[in-house]
């Protein structure tokens, strides 16, 4: 069975969130591992470059500066979906932070999620918007360091979001949480 994310390596065998779990409660995964679970897959996660890491804390710093107090921010750390426990780059939760001492938050307390790329680009532009979507994730932000660009994705509707909008290194994006714009933030600020 081939699918998006093994193409043409044969059969898998998928597992569910709950196992998943389990494999980490019993030490078989271990906190720091290199993994991600996506659509039943454990996947291992890109090694990140030094631009990867650039734009991760300078997106951290520009988003941190306009949230609202009822939002989190969160940094590599996962979100619990359906079939799915990705970790974005970046995602911002409803909440303080002890509401997440016990678990992960899943889609409904997420806001935004946002995905750095380079190396990554087709299993952030293809399998998490996918996820993101499916699982009803308001917004999914994907910054293209290829194109120094960045790609809001919004309205989500099934598998797919049904907007799509790019701004290039020279405009402004607004960060858009529960209907309302929280700040504005431009894309150069973001990129290495």
């Amino acid at each position: 069975m081939a699918t998006a994310l093994n193409p043409g390596i044969g059969p898998i065998w998928p597992i569910t969130v709950e196992t998943y779990h389990e494999m980490a409660d019993k030490g078989i995964l271990h906190s720091g591992d290199p993994v991600e679970l996506l659509e039943g897959i454990i996947v291992q996660k890109p090694v990140k470059k030094p631009g990867h890491s650039f734009s991760n804390g300078a997106s951290q710093a520009k988003i941190q500066r306009v949230l609202p107090s009822e939002w989190r921010l969160r940094t590599q750390e996962p979100i619990t979906l359906s079939t799915s426990e990705p970790e974005p780059d970046i995602a911002v939760v409803r909440g303080k932070a002890r509401d997440y001492r016990n678990r992960h938050p899943g889609p409904d307390e997420t806001g935004l999620v946002m995905e750095i790329a380079d190396t990554s680009i087709a299993r952030d532009s293809i399998v998490k918007k996918r996820i993101y979507a499916s699982a009803g994730i308001p917004y999914y932000w994907l910054l293209n360091l290829k194109t120094s660009s960045l790609e809001v994705y919004s309205a989500p509707r099934g598998k797919e979001y049904t907007r799509r909008e790019v701004y290039n290194s020279q405009q402004s994006v607004d960060l858009v949480l529960d209907g309302k714009v929280a700040g504005t933030i431009r894309v150069r600020d973001l990129l290495p």
